[in-house]
């Protein structure tokens, strides 16, 4: 009886070890695979073996605004923390639309920023609709981008680093006389962009906010990646991954959740996303809607990752128009 009794605690004893060191192991496995995720070498060697496509509205098209429109742009230095950044501005100048209408305005300008391992012509689904509204836009890169300055580290730090880089656009745009912005974001693009609504000075002369598969929150995307991976109790892997992450030296990836940033932005909101989104949980976009208090306009499509466009390009354009509407009413104030 009494050796049973020293079994039972030794039983119990080791279960109780069992799971702690089950957590801080995955938490390992887990920190090393969002390492490589997030290492944006990684990243872009990945990208550079797969065929663009020829479409200039399809994600991975590689080609200027004059290559895919026949669009005139112009090639601008951003003066960013690391360094000088490129970027494409269309429509800052006395010239003519797809449509053949004049241009020029400087009351309102637009931002694109894409997402991880992403380019500028990512943006041109939203170029087509700003072109044909005659807002001026800034496509830009940002550390690590091809062209851009790498970050010291070499990782993409979801909007805690990238901020930055889009202030520099803002200042850019700013010192060209315009009064007011618009900011779109598509997935880590999003991130990006509520960082700086949370951190920038600038924030202040944004007008309007556009996002598509926004990702909204790091924490929760992890946690999406441990569950399709298989990884029982989720959320303590998750928690443990973060803590090791962060005390290996690099970001604390914790800060990159931004709902209550876009949820206390006052004014105009679009954003569209996918119930079929595999890589950015479509619930992060469902409670910022419902925490919005000012105007928003929500497209809900049943589109994978950044699909939504594709899946019903009319719609989602009707949507956007309705938003610029409500941008320009906004900026007019």
């Amino acid at each position: 009886m009494r050796l049973r009794r020293k079994l039972l605690i030794v039983a119990a004893a080791a279960l109780m070890l069992a799971g702690p060191l089950y957590i801080l192991g995955a938490g390992f496995f887990l920190m090393r695979a969002t390492a490589q995720f997030l290492t944006a070498e990684k990243n872009l060697e990945r990208l550079a073996q797969e065929p663009p496509p020829d479409a200039p509205f399809a994600i991975g098209y590689r080609g200027d605004p004059e290559a895919a429109f026949g669009l005139p742009f112009e090639t601008v230095m951003l003066d960013t923390p690391l360094g000088p950044a490129p970027a494409w501005l269309v429509g800052d100048m006395t010239e003519c639309d797809m449509t053949g209408r004049d241009m020029t305005g400087r009351e309102m300008a637009a931002i694109y920023v894409h997402g991880v391992g992403g380019a500028r012509e990512d943006g041109y689904r939203h170029l087509s609709m700003f072109v044909q509204a005659g807002v001026p836009t800034l496509l830009v890169t940002y550390r690590n981008d091809p062209g851009a300055p790498p970050a010291p580290d070499g990782v993409y730090g979801f909007g805690l680093t990238e901020w930055r880089d889009v202030e520099a656009a803002a200042d850019f745009l700013l010192a060209r006389g315009y009064g007011r912005l618009i900011l779109v974001g598509e997935s880590m693009g999003g991130a990006i962009v509520g960082q700086f609504l949370r951190r920038s000075p600038r924030a202040s002369a944004v007008a309007a906010v556009a996002l598509d598969s926004p990702a909204l929150d790091f924490p929760e995307i992890l946690r999406g990646f441990a569950q399709a991976a298989g990884l029982p109790l989720s959320a303590p892997v998750t928690g443990a991954a973060l803590a090791l992450m962060a005390a290996s030296g690099t970001l604390d990836m914790r800060e990159a959740v931004t709902i209550a940033d876009f949820a206390a932005f006052e004014g105009p909101l679009f954003v569209a996303h996918g119930s079929g989104d595999r890589i950015v949980p479509v619930q992060l976009t469902e409670a910022l809607v419902a925490a919005r208090r000012d105007a928003t306009l929500h497209l809900r499509t049943g589109a994978d990752h950044l699909g939504s466009f594709a899946e019903d390009p009319e719609a989602y354009r009707a949507a956007f128009a309705g938003f610029l509407g409500m941008a320009r009413n906004r900026a007019a104030r």
